[in-house]
């Protein structure tokens, strides 16, 4: 007979390969059909509600790899809170205008000087929204659950109108103002840049040391002595209008040959080694206090102008002589020391950063290469004291990756200081996961300047300001809503398709403009400003969404940007931050960890992952990173990720194989359950406390290592293991079996949950195999519930698997020498001296079971090898082997079967 048939093997159509490149779209498609994020929704409908804002990725090519984690985490994070009751739409969003949009048309062959303005930004417009629609596709691909029919998108008529209402809100306050100040300017742009547009790479400039000799010594100092300064920037000497000192410092003039010359006491023999003067040769002929020199005047070295020595504290000793060239149209310190003194602001540089005729013989000469040309200028007139050139961190445009300069041009800004204070209270009161996250972006906003919200571009939401015929600002209540009322209508591209006097409100006067005629302002806003403004025009607009967002997420670049922005905009306007949660993530590498970069062809991109693996890989590899830092990824890390995928995939196969049988009404109570079974049973209700617990606090990489601790020690090592012999070879309906039936259901509906918002498509897939459930997609269940756990049961347990890892070192061992095959082919003899292990030990009534051998006894005497825990001697079994269920026993009948299996056969 063959008893293969009476064994009751593991029976599901659930695949042991994944497919997932193929399977992944037609579940999605499923979900398309069922509404499923409309139906998460309405299963929470009138709970409370969890907001996650989601921060607008730029509308410009493919996903990247950080893309893709930034908005599977969010996934995570939503279909968690989903899932434990929570009400939680999701809004999608994007940012889509500004330069690279520009830049990109620039390069696809659009002439912008062939069309008009307004022609120009509908082709922008054109552009974006099929930069959406390509990026929308990559997120719906990766498995990402959100409102994507109706996302936001910062050209959207409505949030440019709620923008513009914004600014006119903070312009009322009086926080927006028109001025002129030197600002990060990108010549490579040809536009003025926020600081969260700056990036610092290494750059060789040139190092200049200058003597400026004393015109006007005000009776402290001879005419003729000359003052040293140092700097980096040649190009900026025609804008030198002050030399400023520190008014705290010591200041010594000093003789040198025949010259006599002044630099700060601190910094004399750095000076000199830098210079190359020989320190023995030089003498101090006279000391004052910085204080003392105020307002003495010295002669520009090349231009026939006068430099006023001036006090400020930026002055210091870290390097340079003390005294420090100040040019107040090229410098943010320079230019707030010198209007003190109400110095002229020259800045002879034009947008393309090239000298205009402001800087005489230079005009026409672009700032850098007019370095070249001043040094020699200097040489020349005898004024340039060394020249070396060093490499240094210097400011870049993020974009063009060129270098920027300072540069003071008219410009609108957004006043922080007026409401500096308000925003670090904000800041204060926004709780954060990691106290850095709070550090960087206090200390940020601590630091910073007024925000210039002005750019010199086409692609963006106009400034709705006008100009009266006296060239009178008018920025007025009235004028801004009626402007938001015609963008909301109209769009954005209204400011340019009609004429001033057009856009103001009907019969709109103004005592600055007696003809009635007014022009407007051609700027658009800073591309953070609209982002911003989302709170506004997202979180206060959508009926389903609230102010303030539980939770805003991003990249850590987002202190500088994004978060930054909305913060600003939301004190400003609501007195409030616009997020109660800040959470940040760190940057994608390669696996050298290196920056992913095209030259570099080490770029991952998720779309040729997904096409190969499925979406579920990289979910899985984004659980299994410390994204808070930087993050690692490359063929062999997702080759790694793929094989928990696939041990997972295997283990939950298992599962549905073996609860083929099992209905509700065979479910075992908990205090009948075997001990085995409670046990496993508290060890899953563990994991679920400790996942609870990790998807609260974001820490998904913690949950992984747990996950796989479960799935690989707890169940494949020893309960899957050892459930074997029972599963397929006790009766049907024997208590043993239905026991640990009872409890692998538990597993398997409770892992399913658990890891729905992390692989969502095998969860569903395994939801559709699981038999008795009775929800449409797993995705409309409840988290499993937390449980109180048997911590006395599991340290039992817990101390038995100890010896028992011991047996199996010892079983390995004896595999090795032959003396056995398969573990049960032998018979263990188990020493323990230690009195709780030994109680441990006389409590289990099946341990050979346990052990998977076939016979198993503990002995009061040291025997065998001695192990960690326990003394274990192998001998090979006693009996024959029973053919049915291959253990050995003494007891075989005439057909070679145990009692055990006779009585099933029998039965059967």
């Amino acid at each position: 007979m063959d008893y293969k048939e009476t064994l009751l093997m593991p029976k599901t159509d659930f695949p042991m390969r994944g497919g997932l490149p193929n399977k992944e779209p037609q579940i999605q498609e499923k979900w398309n059909e069922q509404g499923l994020y409309q139906k998460m929704l309405a299963k929470n409908e009138g709970k409370p509600s969890y907001i996650l804002h989601d921060g607008p990725p730029y509308a410009n090519g493919q996903i990247h790899m950080g893309h893709a984690m930034n908005k599977i985490i969010k996934d995570f994070i939503i279909r968690f809170k989903a899932m434990t009751g929570f009400y939680t739409p999701f809004v999608p969003g994007w940012d889509t205008h500004g330069l690279p949009i520009e830049q990109a048309l620039t390069k696809k062959g659009v002439n912008r000087k062939e069309m008009s303005v307004a022609e120009f930004r509908e082709l922008c417009k054109k552009f974006a929204l099929e930069q959406v629609e390509l990026q929308k596709n990559d997120f719906r691909r990766l498995g990402v659950n959100a409102d994507w029919d109706r996302p936001y998108i910062t050209l959207q008529e409505k949030f440019e109108a709620e923008q513009i209402r914004l600014f006119g809100e903070m312009a009322k306050k009086g926080y927006i103002y028109k001025g002129k100040k030197p600002v990060y300017w990108s010549p490579s742009s040809e536009s003025s840049l926020a600081e969260a547009e700056i990036e610092y790479q290494d750059k060789v400039s040139p190092s200049i040391y200058v003597a400026f000799s004393t015109k006007d010594g005000k009776g402290k100092v001879d005419s003729g002595v000359k003052f040293v300064i140092w700097t980096t920037t040649p190009w900026t000497i025609p804008a030198n209008v002050a030399i400023a000192l520190n008014p705290e410092l010591n200041y010594v003039q000093v003789k040198v040959e025949n010259e006599s010359y002044i630099v700060a006491q601190a910094l004399l023999d750095s000076v000199c080694e830098a210079i190359g003067w020989d320190k023995e040769a030089v003498t101090i002929e006279k000391e004052w206090n910085g204080t003392a020199l105020e307002h003495i005047t010295v002669q520009h070295p090349f231009i026939d102008r006068e430099s006023l020595v001036i006090l400020g504290d930026h002055v210091t000793t870290d390097a340079g002589t003390g005294c420090v060239h100040t040019a107040p149209g090229h410098g943010e310190d320079d230019y707030s020391a010198a209007q003190k003194y109400e110095l002229p602001v020259i800045s002879p540089v034009d947008d393309k950063g090239v000298f205009t005729e402001e800087a005489g013989e230079f005009a026409g000469v672009y700032y850098d290469k007019a370095n070249k040309l001043i040094t020699e200028k200097l040489t020349e007139v005898g004024a340039l004291l060394k020249l070396e050139f060093f490499t240094h961190s210097y400011p870049h445009d993020w974009r063009t990756k060129k270098p920027v300069i300072f540069r003071a041009t008219p410009q609108w800004f957004a006043s922080i200081n007026k409401f500096r204070k308000d925003i670090l209270d904000a800041i204060d009161e926004t709780e954060f996961k990691v106290e850095w996250g709070k550090t960087r972006i206090y200390n940020m906003i601590r630091d910073r300047g007024d925000w210039v919200i002005s750019r010199q571009r086409a692609w963006g939401v106009p400034l709705p300001v006008f100009y009266a015929e006296n060239g009178d600002i008018i920025m007025e209540e009235a004028t801004i809503e009626h402007v938001a009322s015609l963008i909301e209508e109209h769009g954005s591209n209204v400011w340019y398709e009609r004429e001033a006097k057009d856009l103001l409100p009907a019969g709109y006067t103004h005592e600055g403009s007696p003809n009635g005629e007014f022009t407007k302002e051609m700027d658009i806003m800073d591309v953070w400003f609209d982002s911003g403004s989302s709170h506004r025009g997202v979180l206060e607009a959508r009926p389903e969404l609230s102010f303030p967002a539980d939770l805003y997420f991003e990249g850590s670049d987002q202190y500088r940007g994004w978060f930054n922005s909305s913060i600003t905009t939301a004190v400003a306007t609501r007195g409030e931050s616009p997020y109660k949660k800040l959470l940040s993530h760190g940057f994608v590498m390669d696996g050298q960890g290196r920056k992913m970069s095209k030259s570099l062809g080490n770029t991952v991109v998720p779309d040729k992952v997904v096409k190969q693996m499925g979406a579920d890989i990289i979910r899985l590899w984004v659980m299994s990173v410390d994204y808070l830092a930087d993050v690692r990824i490359s063929d062999d890390i997702l080759k790694q990720v793929s094989e928990v995928y696939r041990k997972i995939r295997n283990t939950f196969r298992f599962l549905l194989g073996n609860v083929n049988d099992f209905e509700p009404k065979h479910a075992v109570v908990y205090e009948d359950l075997t001990e085995v079974d409670r046990y496993m049973l508290n060890r899953l209700y563990d994991f679920v406390n400790k996942a609870h617990a990790h998807y609260e606090n974001n820490d998904y990489l913690f949950m992984y290592q747990e996950l796989q601790n479960f799935i690989n020690v707890e169940l494949s090592n020893f309960y899957l293991d050892y459930g074997k012999d029972i599963l397929y070879i006790e009766d049907q309906d024997a208590h043993i079996r239905r026991s640990m039936q009872t409890v692998l259901y538990e597993i398997l509906v409770s892992l399913t949950k658990l890891l729905a918002p992390i692989i969502p498509h095998t969860a569903e897939e395994i939801w559709s195999h699981t038999p008795h459930v009775t929800e449409e997609s797993v995705h409309l269940t409840d988290m499993p519930a937390e449980h109180d756990v048997d911590n006395d049961l599991v340290a039992k347990w817990d101390r038995f698997l100890t010896i028992r890892d011991d047996v199996l070192k010892a079983l390995e061992e004896a595999r090795k020498e032959k003396t056995i095959g398969k573990s049960l082919e032998a018979k263990v003899t188990i020493y323990v001296d230690n009195a709780e292990d030994k109680a441990v030990l006389a409590s289990m009534n099946n341990l050979n079971q346990l052990f998977i051998t076939s016979q198993a006894e503990v002995t009061d005497e040291k025997v065998g090898t001695a192990y960690a825990a326990a003394s274990v001697r192998v001998e090979k079994a006693d009996g024959e082997k029973c053919v049915r269920c291959w253990n050995y026993s003494t007891e075989l009948n005439d057909d070679h079967l145990c009692p055990r299996c006779a009585a099933v056969v029998t039965e059967e």
